[in-house]
């Protein structure tokens, strides 16, 4: 039997790159995932066509997650598909959106970044709180930045990844004793549409070579990560942030 067999899923961000990887995993495990997308229809509906080909359970939902009204919406879209209970809540959605100084940062992108990447956690993870079974999980998506202070002109989008980090560990106290484990994920360098837009190539290549491994991650390394953080398997981990970043930084 899949590890994930009969659970219900929340991806938000899951309609592509990391979040499309995730949630075709989950999927693959046996469960019913639930694919938030903002940006891009044919995005989430197409993850939930390669859902469906291989024999899954999904459904396309729109969300703008920092904004209260559409989380609700998402929660009531969850709940008309696949019923009152989910077992499993990954907060992918984030993004850098620019590289940016100290002196080109106004308040509109502090708020953008901080928005998206930490904000959205914060509620969406409030809203859906009341309908994780005892055994379920939370998984959220932060970064390596959130440990080494991130690239060049990446400083609020690292600033907000570790308020991921940190906020996962304050749940993980707050959920334990409800059997309701929470853990961070910190992906490294991994080839996806995020660095294609804001890493030039010869950093790409700086990075890859100085990993001990000698590549960059790919979207779906993640997501095994993410399947087993939410399966059984993991039943006595919580409260972590884990690194996978192929040995470029250690906890």
């Amino acid at each position: 039997m899949s590890k994930l067999q009969g659970k219900v899923a929340v991806v938000t961000g899951g309609s592509r790159d990391i979040g499309r990887a995730i949630s075709l995993k989950l999927a693959k495990e046996g469960a019913k995932v639930v694919v938030n997308y903002f940006n891009s229809e044919e995005e989430g509906n197409e993850t939930v066509r390669l859902i469906k080909e291989n024999g899954g359970e999904a459904i396309a939902a729109f969300a703008d997650v920092t904004n209260q009204d559409d989380i609700n919406n998402l929660v009531a879209q969850t709940k008309a598909a696949f019923g009152e209970k989910i077992d499993i809540l990954v907060n992918n959605s984030g993004g850098l959106f620019a590289r940016k100084s100290i002196e080109e940062v106004d308040v509109s992108f502090y708020e953008l970044v901080m928005n998206v990447n930490f904000k959205s956690v914060v509620f969406v993870t409030q809203a859906f709180k009341p309908l994780l079974n005892s055994g379920g999980t939370v998984v959220n998506l932060s970064s390596q930045a959130a440990r080494d202070g991130g690239g060049g002109g990446s400083s609020l989008y690292a600033a907000s990844k570790g308020a991921v980090t940190t906020y996962s560990r304050a749940l993980a106290k707050e959920f334990g004793p409800q059997g309701i484990r929470v853990n961070s994920i910190c992906p490294g360098m991994i080839a996806t549409k995020f660095h294609d837009d804001f890493t030039k190539d010869e950093i790409r290549k700086n990075v890859a070579n100085a990993t001990p491994l000698k590549r960059e991650g790919k979207a779906e390394e993640v997501a095994d990560l993410v399947a087993y953080v939410a399966s059984s398997e993991a039943s006595f981990i919580t409260g972590n942030n884990l690194d996978i970043n192929g040995g470029l930084a250690f906890s």
